[in-house]
């Protein structure tokens, strides 16, 4: 029977998903999970046949998961355009259903933490060994402006304790960055390493599962920072993965030039950081005051 059950086993075992990396290919499945237990007149769309999953339909499944959230929602319509792209190229079916459905825009974050915030959520981490792998890895993510995926990921191999630097290679956009590593991440680096050295991952979840260190997952670290933010009563609309913009916004603040900048998050286009350039008095007042010293300077 063609159901989109079976079009899924067929995309699992083929090499498009194999060639995929191992969290990548976590992620996909775990929204497939909910595609496919999505119900549409009474029917999982796993059940269906190919072509029962019309435009219409799909276009009423979008609707339901931007109920639970327009990134969560957009999250799997990828995934299920990815589905059905293969089963074109496959000749299982004739359209793409979700191809034709718009999007929704999600609004873009703005929200950045304080200075206090950061250093708060970092004490109450790292006082207790069950959070402090958690600790580390928003001080990472804070103090190199990376993304927490790739930070939760991050293994020892990817440090040089001689040379004091981190070399990253980002699994969004597959850029190379290397970056200094200062003094107070470099010394909770050095006893990380006598704790968990023995394993490749950096920060993993401090409890073996079978046997074997394993990361936090993308979506049970958002739900544990969550836990040590209440215990350190900061505000509930801050989330791990804002530290990265924190960081990038910092260094506008500072001055930093966009090149350098770029040459930190590892963007390749001037357009991407457009938005950390937030015009704010500290920005304002570094820039004025460059100005005055360059007018008192040629003056004299």
């Amino acid at each position: 029977m063609t159901t989109v059950y079976t079009l899924v086993d067929k995309y699992y075992l083929s090499h498009d998903f194999k060639n995929l990396r191992d969290e990548t290919k976590a992620q996909y499945k775990y929204f497939m999970g909910v595609f496919l237990s999505t119900e549409i007149d009474g029917t999982c769309i796993g059940d269906m046949r190919y072509a029962k999953v019309t435009t219409k339909r799909a276009k009423l499944c979008y609707d339901m998961w931007c109920d639970r959230g327009i990134s969560f929602a957009n999250h799997i319509m990828g995934v299920a355009r990815i589905l059905f792209n293969f089963a074109l190229r496959m000749e299982h079916t004739t359209i793409n259903p979700f191809s034709s459905v718009r999007r929704r825009a999600t609004d873009r974050r703005k929200t950045v933490w304080s200075r206090e915030h950061v250093k708060t959520f970092l004490d109450v981490a790292y006082s207790d060994f069950k959070t402090r792998n958690i600790g580390l890895i928003a001080h990472m993510a804070y103090a190199w402006c990376q993304r927490l995926g790739d930070m939760r990921l991050l293994t020892w191999d990817s440090i040089d304790f001689e040379t004091s630097r981190v070399h990253i290679e980002q699994s969004k956009r597959r850029a190379d960055v290397e970056l200094p590593i200062d003094d107070d991440l470099l010394d909770m680096l050095k006893q990380q390493e006598k704790d968990f050295g023995f394993q490749k991952y950096i920060a993993p979840r401090p409890q073996p599962i079978d046997g074997e260190f394993r990361p936090y997952t993308i979506y049970k670290l958002p739900k544990y920072a969550k836990n040590i933010m209440t215990v350190a009563n900061l505000p509930q609309e801050l989330r791990l993965s804002d530290l990265r913009r924190t960081g990038t916004t910092e260094m506008v603040d500072a001055g930093v030039g966009i090149a350098q900048i770029m040459s930190v998050t590892g963007h390749a286009n001037p357009q991407s950081v457009k938005p950390y350039m937030k015009n704010t008095y500290m920005s304002a007042n570094s820039a004025l005051t460059t100005r005055k010293m360059h007018v008192i300077s040629t003056d004299k």
